[in-house]
């Protein structure tokens, strides 16, 4: 365990098993926990693949280019980037870009933020809290009546709650989804993920987003490990990067003990679990 070599003066995850669920930034997560000391175990739960027909998201960049869309919310930065590859292969990237440059965008949280700074703009309008209501709190405060708002999906998420806040508002929505989630690690590996957990043979496992926590759930109960997961909660510490990965979580029933204060990013998370070890060993010195 990390709590020993803390008082040492070494590096705070010496001795650290921290399991990553994460893909698309695995390997840079797995880099800072490094960096930290901690062994960093990748085991990805799911992958992110283009949406099997392109053609819906051709048609929604169209309604962006042709100047239909008023505001455009994005709720990932995977879903900014995905957008721009399709807009890319059909040769209307230029359009596209420009056609931003135009639009009110609003987005959920730090990645579609940095995803729109790759492309030399930034959000007009930012949740405080980046989750679907953080966005409906500030969309609460706009007049949107005749507007037409374009939403981004998270995966394939229909964000029901937040096309209908919108509509109710009075706009039209139209909504696209660039990209779809296929399950990542192979189930051997999954299963085996658990029984390490609850073995209490891994310290820390980093979520990073919903759909990493359906999967591990999903797992255990189609292959009888619901028990053995039950009994990996109390022995591993539980780390989120955000308040979407943290309601996941509760709604089986998991609270997330590490969350970043503020800046839902892989730097604030690796900072909290480093903070959560370094309490631990000073309330429970070895």
């Amino acid at each position: 365990m990390a709590d020993q070599d803390v008082v040492t003066g070494g590096p705070p995850l010496v001795g650290c098993v921290v399991a990553l669920p994460e893909t698309r930034e695995l390997d840079k997560l797995a880099e800072l926990l490094e960096a930290e000391g901690a062994r960093a175990w990748r085991c990805p739960l799911v992958a992110i693949l283009d949406a099997p027909d392109p053609r819906p998201i051709e048609a929604w960049l169209r309604e962006l280019s042709s100047g239909q869309l008023t505001d455009v919310i994005f709720l990932t930065g995977e879903g900014v980037r995905r957008l721009m590859a399709v807009a890319e292969r059909f040769g209307h990237r230029a359009d596209v870009v420009a056609a931003l440059g135009r639009v009110r965008k609003i987005t959920r949280g730090p990645k579609p933020a940095r995803a729109l700074k790759e492309l030399g703009m930034g959000p007009d309008l930012a949740a405080a809290v980046p989750t679907s209501r953080g966005i409906m709190d500030e969309l609460g405060a706009l007049d949107l009546r005749a507007h037409h708002v374009g939403l981004q999906l998270y995966g394939e998420e229909p964000s029901l709650e937040l096309r209908a806040f919108i509509e109710a508002a009075g706009a039209k929505v139209s909504v696209v989804a660039p990209y779809v989630y296929a399950p990542g690690s192979d189930i051997p590996k999954v299963i085996a993920l658990i029984g390490e957990m609850a073995a209490g043979r891994v310290d820390v496992i980093a979520f990073t987003s919903a759909s990493q926590v359906d999967r591990l759930f999903d797992v255990a109960r189609e292959h009888g490990m619901d028990a053995a997961l039950e009994r990996a909660w109390a022995q591993v510490r539980v780390a989120a990067i955000g308040p979407v990965a943290v309601e996941a979580l509760r709604r089986h029933g998991v609270e997330a003990a590490i969350v970043p204060e503020r800046a839902y990013v892989m730097k604030r998370l690796v900072g909290a679990i480093v903070a959560s070890v370094r309490q631990e060993a000073v309330a429970h010195p070895a």
